[in-house]
């Protein structure tokens, strides 16, 4: 016999739901039941879509990554460091719309360093995709330091966005611009730009204090 299930809900409107609750409780007080209910639908079909709480970020994760993949071919051109620019500021778009819930459970990620460490492997599979999307690679040891640099960088670029209300996000932008300089420093220093633009020879300078990987405080 086959079972049977209900159809699982539409993906934004069940984002829509966890985070208008994040925003009003918290990610702590945001319970499964009352997910259901702002969602419309009964607990089976949620267990349907979900396994765990933890499971909805990585399913938000996801359909980020997915939103700005799906824009990643629309400017090929231009600096791999350009092109991450690019790429980041769509995934602070695709974030837009969950602002203020993203935000507390940003403010409270860093008081939960459990909850930042199980979500550090989430992080790391969303800059590898990021990289990819932006036409760098991210495999081998090399990508794998690549994507600890963009994860710091992307960190940096959140703590800005989370004090930016401005309509044109200059803040974050500029946040953004600084962090990608100090990672292209790093990956200059580490041999990592793809470019290897560092002179024979020549003695590298000490890399800046702060090219080394954040801890994990990913909202997203």
């Amino acid at each position: 016999m086959t079972d049977s299930f209900a159809p699982l809900p539409d993906d934004a409107a069940l984002m829509d739901a966890l985070w208008s609750l994040v925003a009003e409780r918290g990610w702590q007080s945001t319970t499964l039941p009352a997910l259901a209910e702002r969602a419309g639908i009964d607990l089976p079909t949620l267990r349907g879509a979900v396994p765990t709480k933890f499971s909805l970020l990585c399913r938000h994760a996801r359909l980020v990554d997915q939103a700005v993949l799906a824009d990643a071919g629309l400017n090929p051109g231009g600096s791999p460091r350009d092109r991450l620019f690019d790429t980041l500021m769509r995934r602070i778009d695709a974030l837009q719309p969950h602002r203020a819930g993203l935000v507390r459970f940003g403010r409270e990620l860093r008081h939960d360093p459990l909850l930042g460490l199980a979500l550090a492997p989430v992080l790391g599979a969303s800059m590898a995709w990021m990289l990819e999307a932006a036409r760098i690679e991210s495999c081998g040891l090399l990508g794998t330091l690549r994507v600890q640099g963009l994860g710091a960088a992307w960190i940096a670029t959140l703590r800005a966005w989370e004090q930016d209300d401005s309509v044109d996000l200059g803040q974050t932008m500029a946040a953004l611009d600084k962090a990608l300089d100090k990672a292209e420093r790093a990956a200059r220093w580490l041999k990592l730009d793809r470019d290897g633009d560092q002179p024979s020879g020549e003695t590298p300078a000490a890399p800046p204090p702060s090219s080394a990987p954040a801890s994990p405080d990913p909202i997203d």
